[in-house]
């Protein structure tokens, strides 16, 4: 018996709240990650998007392990000579909180097409408030 891959009529995209107050960077962005897959789904197909939307709050209470607040680096490069640029994930954290968390997120997606097109289901928020509450999005304990 072979299994049939999902078609998109029988895709039902759900939306999550995530609220990472204290919550250990890596460890939600693999979760994040794995329903934006929809690994979590029993019809999971990888050649096809599957994946639920993530709406995430509080992303500047997120706590990084160990000294990576000083010590891990987020490189960046103009294509110009001696045009590269660098930060820490401390000062990330502190001028965008919710970059770190996406750059997390999207280094554990597929690097194609469609981890793009999951990537952009991922809604990242300061703060406690979030614009999307008429999709009625349910809440997922980490």
């Amino acid at each position: 018996m072979s299994t049939l891959p999902a078609k998109k009529a029988d895709l039902q995209k759900n939306w999550f709240v995530v609220d990472l107050d204290n919550q250990v960077l890596g460890r939600a962005a693999t979760e994040i990650a794995r329903i934006l897959r929809g690994k979590h789904k029993a019809i999971y197909t990888p050649s096809v998007d599957t994946g639920d939307f993530v709406i995430v709050l509080n992303a500047e209470k997120v706590r990084l392990t160990g000294d990576k607040l000083n010590q891990k680096m987020y490189y960046s490069h103009s294509t110009y000579p001696g045009g590269l640029k660098s930060i820490t994930a401390g000062k990330l954290l502190e001028k965008a909180p919710e970059e770190l968390i996406r750059k997390a997120v999207k280094g554990m997606l597929p690097k194609n097409t469609l981890g793009r097109q999951m990537f952009r289901k991922l809604k990242v928020y300061t703060g406690a408030e979030h614009p999307h509450q008429a999709q009625l999005p349910r809440e997922l304990k980490l």
